[in-house]
């Protein structure tokens, strides 16, 4: 038998992975079984598709199968750890914690409990593969770097898929790995690493908003076509634990068919289900302090964090609760007077998460900054406002010329802000239905100020798995079968050449923005900037600077800036590299010409042509300027 024939018997599945910030999620699709039965108009491709259930330790010596392998890591002081207490079924010794036993027990030790990694690697400043988390911990704790928790992440979800398929290996099956539409470059690239540092070395990337309306068409059984129609703008909101995702899709048609393009992606907000328990945390420590007269200190809002997350689920789970006893952890042996026990009520619940991330706003407010302390401590960047309706109102009116190249889509001339007809829910947070409900009452209060149609809910989706099903599903449509969603990369991308002046006192020389990678690249095309000449130091180390902008459609390949706003041009993270040398002196200056592509698997590739003889030096991505 042939290789190609044995690569074909052993793909027999599209497995899509949600690589989440607070969640992991594998979901895949048995394509023999799709292919066979494609005729039967009685059965969608969702009857064949599955979540896997992942073996993880709950607690010390416990391992319990669940659709979820939450995004955490602990790292374990060894006389915590006994011998053989965390055995998997693939290994007697994992070489990290992770999981369900992660979040448990970081939640009474949260110095040890490494999360958010996720954001990390689309963290500006530092280096991704430096041991920095987790952030806060005292020197004696040890660290790993945000790409060796990403990694880790996969490999036990890579472990469990073998442990289940030991006869159909994940790195031989269509795979499919979700990514924020807002990650930059390097975090993309960053991903693809990770993943084949495991050897998925054919995993591709789909944005997550993309992968929710992809889940909502499969789960629509064959009717979506009914549901939406030619002119509609679809608004997906995905909010989940660590990160607020905005998109926007438009429905078009071409030569009678149903079209699907995404045409606006919002900016990459740090701002969802972790800021509302840090939220419910503040407000459970007030009450208890007021009570008890006593302070609580800084790893005991930790612990506090961690209990009222468990405890908001609760009750958004189950309205026929009120309340949710806390206990937090005290240095003693027991707890002290019982002034560490509390609760938290729905009333509370409600009145810190609707009206504190979701108030009832004008469409013309933006969200709220305030000036930056000279000083900080090193963390996340995490969204100043906590006003999630703000943001939504500010990238509605920022996209409101996102449609005007569209022939089916009108705008009336009147509109401030681009009118979404139908919107498609994601993300845990919104699983909440006050959530929900309090989200589209303001869109639509929005919408009939302009006299716009109320907004449409596309239902149908699961909120937790929707993303990696979504995922699943795509691979078969990458197969030629059913509708793709259009839209290519979802910015232009600049990179700084700078200017050749005079010494002047006091002023750096001035920054040109040169166009690499319009909007709506494809996956698999290249831009050749043949025209561009520019001067390549090789053989030290020399820094380059990056641009996006999701709002500047008009520019080609090629575009020259000498001036823009910051509203349409956002930096991105420097990059410093040493170019090899190559057969030249360090130091020397090649005469050089660039070329961006976007790879088959969704990351943007930049080359240095030489002039003098083709050669070709690749810009790494994943090589930021932070702090080693």
């Amino acid at each position: 038998m042939s290789e190609q024939s044995k690569s074909t018997k052993a793909t027999k599945y599209s497995v899509g992975i949600d690589l989440g910030t607070t969640h992991c999620v594998l979901s895949y699709v048995d394509l023999s079984h799709i292919d066979s039965s494609h005729s039967d108009s009685s059965k969608s491709e969702q009857d064949f598709q599955q979540v896997l259930d992942i073996p993880q330790l709950s607690s010390l010596g416990v391992v319990e199968d669940k659709k979820q392998l939450p995004s955490f890591m602990y790292l374990p002081h060894e006389a915590e750890i006994s011998e053989g207490s965390t055995s998997l079924p693939w290994t007697a010794k994992p070489d990290y914690l992770v999981g369900d036993i992660a979040r448990n027990l970081g939640s009474k030790t949260p110095i040890r409990l490494v999360a958010s990694a996720k954001s990390w690697l689309c963290h500006a400043g530092v280096n991704c593969k430096q041991p920095i988390l987790p952030a806060e911990a005292p020197e004696e704790v040890a660290r790993v770097s945000p790409f060796q928790a990403t990694t880790a992440y996969l490999q036990h979800i890579k472990s469990a898929w073998q442990a289940k398929y030991p006869d159909s290996p994940l790195e031989q099956q269509d795979l499919i790995i979700t990514v924020p539409a807002s990650f930059d470059p390097a975090a993309r690239e960053l991903t693809i690493e990770a993943a084949r540092s495991i050897g998925l070395n054919q995993a591709l990337l789909l944005e997550e908003p993309q992968s929710a309306f992809y889940s909502w068409i499969n789960n629509s059984e064959g009717d979506w076509r009914e549901h939406v129609s030619v002119g509609d703008v679809i608004l997906v909101v995905d909010i989940g634990g660590g990160t607020t995702d905005l998109s926007l899709i438009a429905v078009t048609e071409q030569e009678g068919n149903l079209e699907l393009t995404r045409i606006a992606v919002g900016d990459h907000i740090l701002l969802g289900g972790d800021n509302m328990d840090l939220a419910l945390a503040y407000t459970v420590k007030a009450k208890m302090e007021k009570q008890t007269g006593k302070r609580l200190e800084a790893w005991q809002l930790q612990a506090l964090t961690h209990a009222c997350r468990d405890a908001k689920e609760k009750l958004f789970n189950d309205s026929a609760i009120n309340n949710v006893p806390l206990v937090i952890p005290s240095r003693g042996s027991s707890l002290i007077g019982g002034s560490l026990r509390t609760e938290l009520t729905r009333d509370e619940l409600d009145s810190v998460l609707v009206e504190g991330f979701l108030p009832e706003v004008a469409i013309s407010d933006r969200p709220i900054s305030r000036p930056r302390s000279g000083l900080t401590h090193k963390g996340l960047p995490y969204a100043q406002d906590a006003g999630i309706t703000r943001h939504l109102a500010a990238f509605l009116t920022k996209q409101h010329s996102a449609t005007e190249e569209l022939e089916h889509v009108n705008l009336p001339e009147q509109a401030t802000f681009l009118h979404p007809t139908a919107v498609l829910f994601n993300g845990g947070v919104l699983k909440a239905d006050i959530l929900a409900k309090r989200l589209t009452k303001i869109l639509n209060s929005w919408l009939i100020a302009e006299q716009a149609p109320e907004i449409r809910l596309l239902e149908g989706a699961d909120l937790d798995l929707a993303v990696a099903k979504g995922a699943a599903y795509f691979g078969w449509v990458r197969q030629g079968n059913g509708v793709r969603i259009k839209g290519g990369t979802a910015a232009c991308y600049y990179v700084g050449v700078e200017s050749s002046m005079l010494a002047v006192p006091g002023m750096r020389p001035e920054i040109e923005a040169l166009c690499l990678a319009p909007f709506g690249m494809e996956q698999g095309t290249k831009e050749e900037l043949l025209e561009n000449e520019f001067g390549l130091v090789i053989g030290e180390p020399v820094r380059f600077r990056f641009f996006a902008s999701n709002t500047r459609r008009e520019d080609k390949a090629g575009t020259r800036l000498d001036y823009w706003t910051d509203e349409e041009l956002q930096e991105l993270d420097e990059i410093e590299i040493t170019l090899p040398e190559e057969g030249h002196k360090a130091g020397e200056v090649i005469p050089v010409h660039l070329s961006a592509a976007i790879s088959d698997v969704g990351t943007l590739e930049l080359h240095a042509v030489s002039q003098l003889d083709d050669h070709r030096w690749k810009i790494e991505f994943d090589v930021r300027a932070g702090d080693e």
